[in-house]
C-alpha cells in the first residue's frame, strides 16, 4: 500500500502538478499586485473613482448594484490583459522560435518526423519538409 503510493506521488504528472499549484499561487499575486496597484490608480485617475461598488439603482424596492458589476469587469478585463501581454504573447513568441520536429501526414492525419519520406502509420508516400 505504501508502495502504491510512493510511485503515486514520484510520477511526474502529481509532482508537475503541484509545482503548478504553486507557481499559480504566487502569480496570482502578481497579477493582483499589478492590477490593485498599477492599473486599478490608472483608471481611477482617469475616470476619478476607484470603486464604483457604491452605484446602484432601486425599481420598486428591489436594489441593482450595477456598481459591483463594473468592479468585477474591470478586474476581469484587466487580468486577462496582464495574462495575455506578459505570459501568452511572451510564450507565443518563444515556440515560434522553436524548429518544428514533427509534422501531420497528410493522408492519415498521424504525427510523423518532419523528414519523413513515408509514413509509418499508413505507409504513404511523403515529400519531406524543407
Amino acid at each position: 500500500m505504501i508502495q502504491g503510493y510512493r510511485e503515486f506521488i514520484t510520477r511526474g504528472n502529481v509532482i508537475d502538478l503541484a509545482v503548478a499549484v504553486v507557481i499559480g499561487a504566487a502569480f496570482t499575486g502578481l497579477v493582483n499586485s499589478v492590477v490593485e496597484d498599477l492599473l486599478t490608480p490608472i483608471i481611477a485617475a482617469i475616470i476619478g473613482e476607484p470603486d464604483f461598488s457604491a452605484l446602484s439603482f432601486t425599481v420598486n424596492g428591489s436594489v441593482f448594484t450595477y456598481g459591483n458589476f463594473i468592479n468585477a469587469l474591470i478586474t476581469f478585463l484587466s487580468i486577462s490583459a496582464v495574462i495575455y501581454f506578459f505570459v501568452v504573447l511572451p510564450m507565443n513568441h518563444l515556440k515560434r522560435d522553436e524548429e518544428a520536429t514533427h509534422r501531420d501526414c497528410p493522408e492519415c492525419l498521424s504525427e510523423i518526423p518532419v523528414k519523413a519520406t513515408r509514413c509509418a502509420h499508413c505507409t504513404a508516400e511523403l515529400t519531406p519538409a524543407a
